[in-house]
């Protein structure tokens, strides 16, 4: 906050006491501006939400003497202007630099492309490059709220990629939501790119975006909400269960959101070898033997529930070794956790606002985690993106396997070590080191240096 007050030192400290007792943390005091009548003074705070923050500076003005002049909040600061640059990788200093560069003697190259296709991922950009792509209609957990609201959000997944794998991406936001115009739109644009990340499109639609992509390119399409979600859960679930002693074959898993995630998660489980998931969608549990399934929810019951359980994510808990939630905030009781089976396994990963407030699952539960950095075992899919696509693009990779899946969730859960694995160490920080390469090694199947 800029403030305008008396040139008294009193009132500085007064502003201060008032926002601390209001709750906020007063972490700068700046005086930017001194007269014999008048100060300007910026004071920095932090605010536990956005509501607490947009009272502060009421909180500031009831200082006897003092105006806020004007109000800024650093994330929004932080994006003017956008978050992500296009640099030149080469001088261009003089005549000389440019005429390799550029023309003449970017002919050159190009003829040698047209007569050697092979060769454009080694001579331009494609080879390092992905095209992150959105139709704006499911953006985190604000819905459908269009491309232009989509770009903060595909800008930072393109600085995730460059700070994480080197990795040169672009947001490539798409002014419709029909799926014939993505599929072509996408494939148009493929020649300048090495992989495709598609990225908040609602299900059912991003399933058969991905299909048809897949089927048409030549180059990997990997959705993240789906695949990076579940290779990060796989690797969760592989050491939370080293941690109660339990095998990946020998689980039950109640499954609660038959979404995106939900549908890529069980996949990815069953290939990994869980016998029984029944998967709990706003319908209920869904079995084969219910009728009335829509056509995407009858494939995946045709898949799951060998039991035939039916009714609510209640009667699914019952007994289950693991819940898995991707789905909405609250929608778990803590009195149903101790009728799972012993040691039970909870992931809440509804996000901003879990399934359960993973404090007091931890009251019932041996081992929890949820998509919230401010506790611990964050199921981030910052672990897997970057390091699958790094591991793609160096493969030169054309399509992307479930056997792919399998092992990026591998070489993340064992950056892990023994020593360092309990209930609430099952997955490594988003900043480790080790993470990104060991997931690209797994990826392109080349040995590590």
């Amino acid at each position: 906050m800029r403030l305008h007050t008396p040139a008294n030192p009193g009132v500085v400290g007064a502003v201060a006491t008032a926002i601390g007792q209001a709750g906020g943390i007063v972490t700068a005091i700046d005086v930017t501006e001194s007269t014999h009548e008048k100060l300007t003074v910026d004071v920095t705070c932090s605010a536990g939400d956005a509501e607490h923050a947009a009272s502060l500076p009421g909180v500031a003005e009831k200082v006897e003497g003092v105006e806020v002049y004007r109000v800024s909040d650093r994330t929004f600061l932080l994006h003017i202007g956008g978050k992500i640059e296009v640099s030149s990788k080469v001088p261009l200093r003089n005549r000389d630099d440019l005429s390799m560069a550029y023309t003449p003697g970017v002919g050159r190259v190009s003829r040698a492309l047209a007569d050697n296709p092979e060769d454009i991922p080694r001579l331009t950009v494609k080879g390092n490059s992905v095209a992150v792509v959105t139709d704006g209609s499911a953006v985190l957990g604000l819905g459908n709220i269009g491309p232009g609201a989509a770009l903060p959000v595909m800008e930072g997944k393109a600085a995730l990629f460059k700070r994480f794998a080197n990795i040169d991406a672009w947001p490539i936001c798409l002014d419709t939501q029909d799926t014939d115009e993505i599929v072509r739109a996408v494939e148009l644009i493929a020649p300048g790119f090495g992989g495709i990340n598609l990225e908040d499109i609602a299900a059912p639609r991003c399933f058969e975006i991905e299909r048809r992509l897949r089927e048409s390119l030549d180059i990997p399409v990997f959705h993240d909400d789906q695949h990076g979600t579940a290779i990060v859960v796989l690797a969760a679930l592989t050491n939370a269960l080293r941690v109660v002693e339990k095998q990946v074959g020998d689980v039950r898993i109640a499954l609660n959101g038959g979404g995106a995630a939900g549908t890529a998660i069980c996949n990815l489980l069953l290939a990994a070898g869980v016998p029984d998931i029944v998967v709990v969608d706003k319908v209920g549990c869904l079995s084969s033997d219910d009728e009335s399934l829509s056509g995407a929810h009858a494939e995946l019951a045709a898949r799951t529930n060998p039991r035939k359980v039916r009714g609510t994510l209640q009667d699914a808990l019952k007994g289950a070794d693991v819940f898995i939630g991707v789905s909405a905030p609250n929608v778990l009781q803590a009195e149903w956790i101790p009728t799972m089976a012993k040691d039970p396994v909870v992931f809440a990963l509804a996000n901003p606002d879990p399934e359960i407030d993973p404090a007091l699952a931890g009251q019932y539960a041996a081992v929890v985690a949820s998509g919230r950095s401010d506790y611990p075992n964050q199921i981030n899919n910052v672990l897997a993106f970057p390091g699958v696509f790094r591991g793609l693009l160096d493969a030169r990779a054309t399509d992307v396997t479930t056997e792919m899946l399998l092992k990026a969730a591998e070489a993340i859960a064992l950056t892990v070590e023994d020593d360092e694995l309990n209930a609430s160490f099952i997955i490594p920080n988003v900043f480790h080191p080790d993470v990104t390469e060991a997931v690209a090694h797994a990826i392109s199947g080349r040995p590590r240096p």
